[in-house]
């Protein structure tokens, strides 16, 4: 085996948005940093994630959106989606899974990129294991990042699941071709989100879920409205359901799901969608002293905790805060002003708000569930609040009801809600659900990350007519 070394000032591990952004933040300071990368420079994110999914099921809402209208519903017809062309489009923006795009951006702000698998060798160094089998050994004069991501988690109990090839997000978003039939196991945002995609390609689609709703982390009026849609789009969609174990024979073919009350369904191909892992099995923790496999916990300027020095840092979900790509790219502007402040010897301000805290992760992550009809939250729920002893006002508006949903489109089903904190007199949360409602999403996360006091945002005032008017509503409802 050959092994070379060289000095970096900062090493990061995993080429995903998290990790770009970090190598971004220090190579622009000018601290020399590269990068590791074993797949593709784009990461989970632009090839089997955010990017393919949202590239499937933006034609299923413009095509709901067209429905929607008198004389555009007469131009559309009963015309489905021409799956062909909805691959196509969404093979181009994973740019094929070739990482060319990405790479030249790499090379063009003064990133280097080192290909091959990075593991921790111990205090501030790295090797990389190259495909052919050569080794390098990277240190770092100033910090190493962690930016490896999260994995897929699988049920270890159920009876053939190896056997029956299950798809999870990485083949439900770069499948090319449409199966007959799809059973989708696990009632999260993956879930909902490929059982809206393919149901609208053409698949049957059939949803099971364990417990009693989906989407079980925002407000249960979001799962309750998700559901609807789903089956108004025709997924067959039930709760309280566990399957036993699952049957299918070597090489294509169908797969059968043993439900647990005995029921046999058949289907072409099986997404489990069951949650996340991090991808930190094989990055070398027990080097550092921290247990291999697990989630890393971090501070919030991202600096691992346990790891003496202030030298290491995990960014993305690998740190479990908030497992969104933007919050992920949040932290990478945060650590990595935190990098290079420490290399150039500047004090920190790790204060709420400062410039050296990721304060947004648990005050005002933003999330969009990109279903039909769409859910956008921000901040706390409901349930969240009570938690955590805050006195709130919940306050709900029909969106339906709001002049500009009614001109988007007939018969417009939505809610809005808001969480109005009456000790601090500003909003905590809110989520919307209906068509569209996505775009409401930033001016409730300035409102709930900028703590603007309610006084102050009753004098925001919403254009006519637009969904967002349903602020209005809210704020009156809030102040009286």
């Amino acid at each position: 085996m050959t092994t070379t070394s060289e000095e970096y000032d900062v090493i990061v591990v995993g080429a995903g948005p998290p990790g770009e952004n970090v190598a971004g933040r220090t190579a622009a300071a000018g601290l020399r940093t590269v990068i590791v990368e074993s797949e593709l420079v784009g990461g989970e994110c632009s090839y089997w994630a955010c990017m393919p999914s949202k590239a499937l099921l933006r034609p299923v809402a413009a095509l709901a959106e067209a429905r929607a209208v008198a004389g555009s519903r007469e131009a559309v017809g009963p015309r489905a989606l021409d799956a062909a062309a909805v691959l196509a489009r969404r093979d181009s923006f994973t740019s094929h899974w070739q990482d060319d795009g990405q790479v030249r951006w790499l090379r063009d702000n003064g990133i280097e990129l080192a290909r091959g698998h990075g593991r921790l060798a111990g205090e501030r160094a790295v090797t990389v294991e190259a495909d052919d089998g050569s080794e390098r050994l990277l240190t770092a004069r100033h910090a190493v990042a962690i930016c490896t991501g999260s994995r897929p988690v699988l049920p270890q109990n159920v009876p053939g699941l190896h056997e029956a090839r299950p798809w999870t997000n990485r083949e439900a978003t770069a499948s090319p071709t449409v199966p007959a039939r799809l059973a989708v196991v696990g009632g999260g945002v993956v879930g909902v989100e490929m059982a809206t995609a393919w149901r609208a390609l053409g698949s049957e689609v059939v949803l099971l879920v364990r417990g009693g709703g989906l989407l079980p982390r925002m407000e249960p009026f979001a799962g309750e409205l998700v559901a609807e849609g789903l089956r108004a789009a025709g997924v067959d969609v039930r709760f309280g359901t566990e399957v036993a174990s699952l049957e299918r024979a070597e090489g294509p073919g169908p797969v059968t799901l043993v439900l647990g009350d005995g029921e046999r369904l058949t289907a072409d191909e099986v997404l489990y969608a069951t949650g996340r892992a991090p991808r930190t099995a094989d990055v070398g923790l027990e080097q550092v002293g921290l247990k291999p496999g697990s989630w890393l916990d971090v501070d919030d300027s991202c600096t691992v905790l346990g790891v003496a020095d202030d030298w290491l840092y995990a960014v993305g979900d690998v740190n479990h805060r908030a497992l969104l790509t933007h919050q992920g790219k949040y932290q990478a502007r945060i650590a990595g002003a935190v990098i290079v402040a420490r290399a150039e010897g500047r004090a920190l301000d790790t204060s709420r708000w400062g410039a050296h805290a990721a304060s947004a992760d648990s005050a005002g992550a933003p999330q969009v569930v990109f279903t039909h009809p769409e859910v956008a939250s921000v901040g706390l729920t409901l349930d969240a609040a009570e938690q955590a002893g805050l006195r709130v006002k919940t306050v709900d508006h029909d969106l339906g009801s709001v002049a500009g949903a009614s001109l988007y489109g007939d018969d417009y089903r939505g809610k809005a809600r808001v969480l109005f904190d009456l000790d601090r007199e500003v909003l905590v949360g809110a989520s919307f659900v209906g068509p569209g409602v996505a775009e409401l999403l930033h001016s409730a996360t300035v409102a709930v990350v900028g703590e603007v006091p309610i006084d102050r945002l009753w004098h925001a005032v919403p254009a006519y007519p637009t969904i967002s008017e349903v602020w209005l509503r809210l704020l009156e409802d809030c102040r009286g």
